[in-house]
């Protein structure tokens, strides 16, 4: 089997046994990219000559001895997560040729590991969107249909793992943005719990829900790769000084015992075939010695409502930076500095970044603060309170990732309400800043499902094993793939 197909956790193991070179991976990674990336469009920046650099030093750390999962592995890194001396343009013309002089902190400690980066993965612009056609560079396509979507706004970083063009990646999750495109490309996506890993040098779009996690191609994968980017970070005052488990040890095909929740109004308009594809999968994990039973989370319901006021309005403050004067695109400097501003946002945010900014605006102006922003805040706070309450009775909860199976590019460019209804079901985890894990649960209509698994706030490790456990149950002979 040609070795870009297989997962993290095969080749790591390869490489301790030293049956392969770093550089031998790198390079058939990187030849596969050179045939595949034409039709895919998962990069905005390629990096062979810093991947072949990246290897050359792995292989001479496995030489000296030393080993670790991650090293000599050739990841993604989503385009909103900054790279020392490697372009980083969030997809907006805006950021086109910005080089940040430092590293966010999730990639100083893949570099630590001895991960290999190939490039900069393709995302909708500021990761605003659900569909990578956002981008002001080109459109992703989905590797299992290339006439549909890959997800957003990490649809770069699902389809390169989904076509082999990277054994993992990091990507962002705001609203969804990791899971929904691994539901999408058929992959396995994590958003862990606000403040579980660093988010220092991810560029910001809602600072309040952001997180960064890894998009693998197993559960195992995963979890490796979120051992090596959890824990406290002294430069993000946001992460959280909680002990970080071993993930690898959570990973047991045993659910026996444990408590499933199945929230009712997350089945709610959801695609007939995506709704019986997690069913059986609820039933399969209730057959594996799982109990399984019916909750409700009433709030739910205006999660989506909710995310579309607080999002722009973390928007609207964060991206009012791009000024045209510290970095980045400048245009009009002629027309004195209100010109320049008003020439040079108008020119390199696209169409849906100026659309959040002025509704964030709006919320937050005088007049108008109390009527949406803070309704929204005070809501966010009984969702969170309406989650605890539920995790007093089970475990994890268990749900579709994405409402329908993935749409056709350019199917919901123009309705905007439709394009947004794709991340109901992945909002309120981000509203509430709980783990949420979507993993591969077979097809409708001949497309990709995820099933998502919602865990308690720092409790990835019960998330990883029911994710684990159903990816063996559904890898078993007497399976239907």
């Amino acid at each position: 089997m040609a070795l870009h197909t297989l997962s993290l956790s095969v080749l790591s193991e390869k490489l301790r046994r030293r049956e392969i070179s770093a550089t031998e991976l790198t390079e058939a990674v990187v030849s596969h990219i050179e045939r595949t990336e034409p039709q895919i469009g998962a990069f905005i920046t390629l990096t062979p000559e810093l991947a072949r650099q990246m290897a050359k030093e792995a292989d001479a750390r496995l030489a000296e001895g030393e080993w670790n999962p991650l090293l000599g592995i050739p990841m993604a890194i989503k385009d909103n997560i900054s790279t020392r001396g490697v372009r980083t343009t969030c997809a907006s013309r805006i950021l086109e040729n910005y080089v940040p002089p430092y590293d966010a902190t999730v990639v100083a400690r893949l570099k630590q590991a001895g991960a290999v980066i190939v490039g900069k993965a393709n995302m909708d612009e500021f990761a605003m969107g659900g569909s990578t056609e956002y981008s002001a560079f080109h459109p992703t396509r989905n590797p299992r249909d290339l006439e549909r979507v890959p997800g957003g706004s990490s649809g770069g970083s699902a389809a390169a793992v989904a076509s082999d063009m990277a054994v993992a990646a990091l990507g962002s999750d705001t609203g969804g943005s990791i899971r929904q495109p691994a539901a999408y490309c058929g992959v396995v996506g994590l958003k862990p719990t606000y403040g579980r890993v660093s988010r220092y040098g991810l560029i910001a779009y809602a600072s309040s829900l952001d997180q960064i996690g890894p998009i693998t191609k197993t559960v195992e994968d995963c979890a490796l790769v979120l051992q090596v980017i959890a824990g406290k970070d002294p430069m993000d005052a946001t992460s959280v000084d909680v002990p970080v488990p071993d993930y690898r040890e959570a990973l047991r095909p045993d659910v026996k015992g444990l408590r499933l929740g199945v929230p009712k109004e997350f089945f709610e308009g959801v695609h007939p075939e995506v709704a019986q594809r997690v069913q059986e999968a609820i039933a399969a994990l209730e057959e594996a010695g799982a109990e399984v039973r019916e909750v409700s989370i009433p709030m739910a319901e205006q999660g989506l409502a909710m995310y579309y006021i607080l999002a722009p309005a973390e928007c609207s403050s964060n991206l009012a930076r791009y000024d045209g004067v510290r970095y980045g695109l400048r245009v009009g400097a002629e027309k004195g500095h209100i010109g320049m501003m008003e020439a040079t946002r108008a020119q390199g945010f696209g169409k849906e970044v100026i659309q959040r900014i002025i509704i964030g605006t709006y919320a937050l102006s005088s007049g108008y603060y109390d009527a949406y922003y803070l309704k929204a805040q005070k809501g966010r706070t009984l969702l969170r309170q309406e989650f605890e309450r539920v995790f007093q009775e089970v475990d994890v909860l268990v749900c579709p990732t994405a409402p329908t199976p993935p749409f056709k590019l350019g199917e919901l460019v123009d309705d905007p309400v439709a394009m947004k209804l794709m991340d109901v079901l992945t909002i309120p985890v981000n509203l509430a800043g709980l783990p949420g894990l979507s993993v591969p649960c077979g097809l409708a209509e001949g497309l990709p499902v995820g099933l998502q698994i919602i865990g308690k706030p720092f409790d990835e490790p019960t998330v990883l094993r029911v994710g684990y456990t159903w990816e063996q149950i559904r890898e078993a002979p007497s399976q239907t793939p």
